[in-house]
């Protein structure tokens, strides 16, 4: 008589309909008691019996090794669907972009059980020759976190991503800065755009775009409190962003901004078109208070700032292929580092804190006082047109701007 296998050995037998040696094993059972079994097969049964050691190893190990067809696209679905709660929507489709064009057609056919090192580093290493370096690590990490999630359910032993190196990409552009001379034709340019007050705004106090999106008139203030002590100059309550539920990038980032006064004009003048806006579209427009609004009244997006920016840059003689909204918080920082501020109040006005300074920064400088270094350095750069200055921002104006020294193209 052929020996029976122990209990938890596992079995072998010949399957007639498909012509193959089977090995199955129960790894356990489900909450109604039905057993839980794992199969393997092969055409021969040395092969098969192979695999059976295998599921034993696993299953001794205290892995429960999902079904062997169990693929890299499956696993990468299952955490776009799943592993991405709480993200803001136009980031679980970037992820989700980024997955499809770079990750499934390249691997995902792959037996996730059977994916290896080698394999990842071959990918990593062809998408290198395309892709920018960041681009690379985003898709690294897509990867790495899909089989993060498939390891935590079972589906795999081993997560083989976190063994593998990030390999250099294609050089990406790098961040610029507009030279003075640039800045100022940006901002004599502004005025006959209705995207004019966001540039002003966006360039003399350094917000993030995505805080000027999300921008509200609420947290606007043109006016300030001249008779206060001290006194209060205008400002713009910088206190949150598109992100998802509202919040700032960082803490830190949660600040108040005393504001230049050619900010104050162009906002001035903003609201007067707003208004003229909201009385032509009527009915269409959706009254949310944002500062930055479209037509309509509702939030504008990434890509209407992009373009409507163009236009500007346009107009200024500046070759919009080359610049984006986000440079013009690069140029803030370059135009106060010329002239003169230092880099610590330069990091107050942009929301870049850390170290000692969090708690200060968080908790104590960004409801009060107003930090108004920035406007004070912008005033003496671009002069507004108003003759009446607040005494708290800029005592004493020059006659005439001092141009800055040469721009060091700083980037943050």
């Amino acid at each position: 008589m052929t020996a029976r296998r122990s209990r938890g050995d596992g079995g072998l037998h010949w399957d007639d309909a498909r012509q193959r040696w089977v090995a199955t094993i129960t790894v356990g059972h489900t909450p109604a008691g039905r057993r839980i079994v794992r199969k393997a097969s092969g055409r021969t049964k040395t092969e098969t019996r192979n695999r059976l050691k295998e599921l034993v190893r696993d299953h001794d190990d205290g892995v429960l090794i999902a079904a062997q067809s169990y693929t890299v696209e499956q696993a990468v679905q299952d955490w776009l669907d799943h592993g991405l709660g709480g993200r803001d929507p136009s980031t679980v489709q970037t992820l989700r972009n980024l997955a499809v064009r770079h990750v499934v057609p390249a691997l995902g056919r792959r037996k996730l059980r059977e994916l290896s090192a080698e394999d990842v580093d071959r990918w990593l290493a062809d998408k290198a020759r395309e892709l920018s370096t960041s681009t690379v690590s985003r898709i690294k990490s897509i990867l790495a976190r899909s089989i993060t999630r498939a390891q935590a359910r079972d589906k795999v032993k081993r997560n083989v991503v976190l063994l593998c190196g990030t390999p250099t990409g294609l050089a990406g552009r790098p961040s610029q800065a507009l030279t003075f001379d640039q800045a100022q034709a940006l901002l004599d340019a502004a005025p006959a755009s209705t995207m004019g007050a966001y540039v002003v705004v966006s360039l003399l106090t350094g917000a993030r775009t995505e805080e000027l999106r999300a921008l509200t008139w609420e947290h606007v203030d043109l006016v300030g409190d001249p008779a206060a002590s001290p006194p209060v100059p205008p400002n713009v309550r910088v206190w949150r962003s598109v992100r998802a539920g509202g919040d700032t990038k960082t803490r830190g980032s949660r600040r108040t901004l005393a504001l230049p006064d050619r900010c104050v004009e162009a906002l001035e003048e903003h609201r007067d078109r707003q208004r003229v806006a909201r009385g032509v579209a009527g009915e269409r427009w959706t009254d949310h208070e944002i500062v930055f609004a479209t037509e309509a009244g509702t939030a504008m997006d990434a890509a209407n700032v992009r373009r409507d920016f163009r236009r500007v840059a346009v107009a200024a003689g500046l070759d919009d292929r080359r610049w984006s909204p986000r440079e013009l918080r690069h140029s803030f920082v370059s135009l106060l580092s010329d002239g003169g501020v230092p880099i610590e109040q330069i990091a107050r006005l942009i929301g870049h804190t850390g170290g000692s300074k969090v708690t200060e920064s968080v908790y104590r400088k960004q409801l009060r006082p107003v930090i108004e270094e920035g406007a004070t350095a912008m005033n003496r750069v671009f002069p507004g047109r108003r003759r009446v200055s607040h005494p708290a921002s800029h005592p004493v104006r020059p006659e005439t701007p001092r141009r800055p020294g040469p721009n060091p193209q700083m980037g943050l």
